[in-house]
């Protein structure tokens, strides 16, 4: 039973942890879902790996370090089942319970009643357990009976034969037979658990021996034979042997029972089941002293003895001695007998040194309890008082009732006075009740006229009333598809109103390029080349070391003359023109103050051939891109990936910034200018952001590669 309980907690746990990563995995880009609840999902898989491999003391240390994580309402309640299950393994029953109420809070939280349900199930039965240890059977009883419930409600048949199985196990423990058979039996129809079929088997064999029915039980137990030799489940097949040659040893089948106990010696010898071979000793021992087969039991019981000094279990090596001394005086050697006696009490002594050490114990429970005896007697003096107090009370109100008694006899005095003047009225109410009944059916006409002058009536208002009805619902569905045409013209009117604001920051966004453009060239063309006349005439005219002011105009000229070059060249950058784009991009991404940054790029060959209006429309992207981040974020580090695989470019820009709610967040001009900027080459924008989590940007360009002229 307890191997089929894990197998379903570890099923359950694998359900819960796909279903929490299927919910999760929506608006989170491909190469960080990958990552999402994946460590907790895996720790959580392997602490169940380590119970079942009787790894349990890892498996304990494991979940509590889990629990100190931030971990989901599934992984949470998946890890106090666990505890629970490793206490009660422990038979330390009131750990086991808290962690199981633990659990059953938590799932409790649950969204998806399917998984509610199977959790809820596994905690009901962890606590049928525990309180069935505890001797509650009664509570046991009852949660067994929700898991029943619970688990049939959602069609979950192991769990829902797990559940049966237990509450006939109860049933069998309060002796309940009748229920204990017919739960049993249907616990039989569990086709897949094997270890439930045979368990009832073997729990109905049980039932029909206690009831002295000995045939029906060797039925049971045959069939639990035959399924736990097909299941290879040694231990079964060797306790249903012997509990089948107990079974025919009553029944006067020696040969059978003694057949049986050999074979389950066989085996337990095999398999080592020392516990389960020294007590089969003991029952062919005792077969043999009442077939009065003295040397067989000696040699039968010889060899137990070794298995029990072996385990040290002192009671069956007292019970071996014991019966070897009988063996001995049925054989007239009182000499060995005497000594298996000496053994026997030497044991039996040291039985009593270890039982003196509990009634020492038992003393002192007796004394504290005596104690409290004290204090019980001083109370009850204390309520014989109260008791006392309120007897003379009661006393005090018999007084009472028996003024009240002579009262009451003097009324009745009275009334005997009022009934003859009683008398005389009654007659003259009959005559006024006959009058009253003339009048009633006089009523009674009246009603009945305005009784049909009420239904015809109501034939009349019944068709009105339907007509208002169905005006009433025709103004209502009126007024519904008004509603519906005012939305639809309301969302038409607002997507012209937002294509017509993309068409306006396009149109700003071509009139800056142009601006830009034009600016720079006037800067570089006519500004600059004129700042350059200048300078040359001056230095023509004389020389600049004899005229102290020509000296600094010209210094002025030089300064003025950078400015204009630096707004030209920051206008359309220099690099665009000579093909180094990763250069280009790496060297803005270093030089960005106030964070740190990394930039990688795959294949910068192919990259650096692009179109040059698409490299310059990347490159204002990233620059609104870092300076939203330097504004808004306060992030402290940058990294920028750019990739070309497979016709298309893809860039990574992320940060550890504040973060924001891309729900909440409204969309400003800078993502309206980017938005805008990709639409030409339909490209895609992605935006991945949670609060105090930092801000990952994908960006996706379909494009063709240019081919590389080989050398």
């Amino acid at each position: 039973m307890p191997r089929l309980f894990y197998q379903i907690i570890i099923l359950v746990c694998f359900w819960c942890s796909n279903t929490l990563q299927a919910q999760n995995i929506k608006d989170v880009p491909e190469d960080r879902t990958q990552k999402f609840n994946k460590n907790y999902k895996e720790d959580v898989t392997q602490a169940f790996s380590l119970l079942n491999n009787n790894k349990s003391d890892e498996a304990y240390k494991t979940a509590h370090k889990l629990l100190k994580k931030d971990l989901d309402t599934v992984s949470k309640v998946n890890i106090n089942v666990l505890l629970s299950y490793y206490f009660n393994s422990r038979q330390l029953i009131d750990s086991s319970l808290f962690y199981s109420n633990r659990a059953l809070k938590s799932s409790n939280l649950i969204q998806n009643d399917s998984l509610k349900s199977r959790l809820h199930s596994i905690t009901y039965n962890l606590l049928a357990i525990n309180y069935k240890r505890k001797g509650l059977l009664e509570e046991s009883k009852k949660w067994h009976y929700k898991g029943v419930d619970v688990s049939q409600k959602y069609n979950d048949n192991s769990l829902y034969y797990m559940h049966l199985h237990g509450l006939a196990n109860i049933y069998k423990e309060l002796g309940d037979y009748d229920n204990a058979l017919k739960t049993f039996e249907k616990c039989l129809n569990a086709k897949d658990e094997t270890e439930i079929i045979y368990g009832s088997y073997i729990n109905i064999g049980d039932i029909y021996a206690i009831l002295e029915d000995y045939d029906a039980s060797n039925t049971y137990y045959e069939k639990a034979l035959k399924l736990s030799r097909e299941d290879r489940n040694f231990y079964a097949l060797a306790v249903i042997k012997t509990s089948l040659a107990t079974n025919y040893y009553i029944q006067n089948h020696v040969e059978k029972a003694l057949s049986l106990y050999h074979e389950v010696i066989l085996l337990s010898e095999d398999k080592e089941y020392k516990q389960l071979a020294l007590s089969t000793h003991l029952a062919i021992g005792s077969i043999y002293i009442d077939l009065e087969q003295y040397h067989d039991a000696q040699l039968v019981f010889s060899s137990g003895l070794h298995n029990a000094i072996e385990l040290g279990y002192l009671n069956e090596q007292q019970e071996i001695y014991d019966n070897l001394k009988n063996i001995f005086i049925a054989k007239n050697d009182y000499k060995s007998a005497l000594e298996f006696s000496t053994k026997s009490n030497h044991i039996k002594d040291s039985i009593n040194q270890l039982q003196k050490d509990k009634e020492v114990n038992e003393i002192e429970v007796k004394y504290k309890t005596f104690q409290k005896e004290k204090e019980i007697s001083l109370l009850q003096v204390e309520n014989n008082n109260r008791k006392l107090e309120i007897e003379n009370k009661n006393e005090a109100l018999n007084n009472l009732k028996l003024r009240q008694e002579v009262e009451n006899k003097e009324n009745e005095n009275k009334l005997l006075s009022f009934q003859n003047a009683s008398e005389k009225k009654l007659a003259e109410i009959a005559l006024l009740k006959k009058d009253q009944q003339i009048q009633q059916t006089i009523l009674e006409k009246e009603k009945s006229e305005k009784k049909v002058m009420l239904y015809f009536f109501l034939i009349l208002l019944i068709p009105i009333i339907g007509l208002l009805v169905l005006y009433y619902q025709k103004l209502q569905t009126q007024s519904e598809l008004n509603k519906k045409q005012e939305e639809i013209k309301k969302k038409e009117i607002s997507s012209l109103i937002t294509d017509q604001e993309l068409k306006l920051v396009k149109a700003s966004i071509k009139g800056q390029n142009k601006e830009r453009k034009r600016i720079a060239q006037e800067l570089h063309d006519s500004i600059g080349g004129n700042l350059a006349a200048i300078k040359l005439k001056l230095n023509n005219a004389t020389n600049s070391h004899e005229v102290p002011f020509l000296n600094t105009i010209n210094k002025q000229l030089d300064d003025t003359y950078e400015q204009v070059r630096y707004l030209s060249h920051d206008l359309v950058p220099k690099q665009f023109n000579e093909n180094n784009f990763c250069e280009v991009l790496k060297e803005y991404i270093h030089s960005i103050w106030g964070a740190k940054s990394t930039f990688s790029a795959y294949p910068t060959d192919k990259i650096d051939l692009l179109d040059k209006n698409l490299q310059i429309e990347i490159f204002k992207i990233i620059q609104e891109l870092t300076t939203n981040t330097i504004k808004h974020a306060k992030a402290t580090f940058i990294d920028l990936q750019i990739n070309l695989l497979k016709n298309e470019l893809s860039i990574l820009f992320e940060d550890d910034g504040v973060g924001f709610s891309p729900e909440d967040h409204k969309t400003g001009i800078g993502y309206k200018n980017i938005k805008s900027r990709l639409k030409q080459f339909k490209g895609a924008l992605n935006i991945d952001s949670r609060i105090n989590r930092g801000t990952i940007i994908n960006i996706e360009i379909p494009i063709i590669i240019p081919a590389i002229n080989e050398v």
